[in-house]
């Protein structure tokens, strides 16, 4: 390919566009997060220094060096996972079950960044884990997500033999596997975490795309209460609809790409339709050969038979 056909200008703009999209996507989140969570920040520090100076006075004999020194340790004991209610103790995160799906969070990128190996050789084998077992789930979560589209398309080509529609069926089996999807992976655990964690649904329903989007931020985690003792069977279910969730989310998303590559594709052949047009036209209009050949056109009498 040569360095003309790199930088055509049929290229550039669908390149300079897209990057401006992006861009100017990010910068109005960034204005919208500002203006939503800046006056909340504030109010935030502010109820915090308040409430600090209200536990300093109430407890006369505590000063700063001994609440710095309390804090410490509400943060160690947050970190292992411990509760410091009452006068018993609790196992931590590092549990078999909860050990499980910090692996599964692991592999999956999503990383809570709630918990974490501390020791040295911990550490050293959470990188190797992580080194393999992300292709490996990239792998396995592409797998799953082709057998999910193998089985939309087997039942919308049943549906068309039946039907005889084909837009109309794909339509509706594509509307229907979202739904489900949407029911299965977020409704239902939005209705699980809003029952075992007592989260509000809009809480539950922010955890759940946090979580299947790997973006995990980490300030919601279900199972991670030490004060709470869940069934077994909750981080099962837990690690099953992370799993099933990231394939169906991951076909959903490049459902979404394969749309947005399309918009592109028609936005370039209109592009170049649009240059090809007006550099005929100019052509046609300048030439001056073309312009004879009219003309000649016009003086030939017409043919008799």
């Amino acid at each position: 390919m040569r360095i003309k056909e790199m930088f055509n200008l049929a290229w550039v703009p669908s390149i300079l566009i897209l990057g401006v999209v992006y861009v100017t996507y990010v910068l109005i989140g960034g204005v919208v997060f500002w203006e939503l969570e800046g006056d909340l920040g504030q109010k935030d520090i502010g109820l915090l220094l308040l409430n600090k100076k209200n536990l300093l006075t109430r407890y006369s004999c505590l000063n700063q060096e001994g609440l710095e020194a309390v804090a410490q340790v509400v943060q160690e004991a947050s970190k292992a996972g411990l509760s410091l209610k009452g006068n018993y103790t609790s196992d931590g995160f590092w549990k078999f079950t909860s050990s499980a799906v910090f692996a599964a969070t692991v592999v999956t990128t999503i990383g809570y960044g709630n918990m974490s190996p501390s020791s040295t050789a911990g550490q050293i084998f959470c990188v190797f884990f992580a080194l393999f077992g992300i292709p490996l789930n990239l792998v396995v979560l592409n797998r799953v997500g082709k057998y999910m589209l193998a089985i939309e398309r087997n039942i919308s080509d049943f549906l068309e033999g039946k039907t005889g529609r084909r837009r109309c069926t794909r339509f509706f089996v594509h509307l229907v596997s979202y739904l489900s999807g949407a029911v299965l992976f977020f409704v239902v655990p939005m209705i699980v975490f809003q029952l075992y964690e007592g989260w509000t649904f809009s809480q539950a329903i922010y955890y759940c795309f946090i979580t299947l989007s790997t973006i995990g931020f980490g300030d919601f985690v279900a199972d991670s209460n030490p004060d709470k003792v869940n069934p077994e069977w909750y981080s099962v279910f837990m690690a099953s609809w992370i799993f099933f969730g990231l394939a169906w989310l991951s076909l959903l998303i490049n459902h979404s790409i394969d749309i947005l590559e399309r918009l592109n594709t028609h936005f370039k052949q209109w592009w170049v339709g649009q240059k090809q047009e007006g550099e005929s036209g100019g052509a046609d209009v300048n030439n001056p050969d073309t312009q004879v050949e009219e003309e000649d056109e016009i003086k030939k009498p017409p043919i008799t038979q």
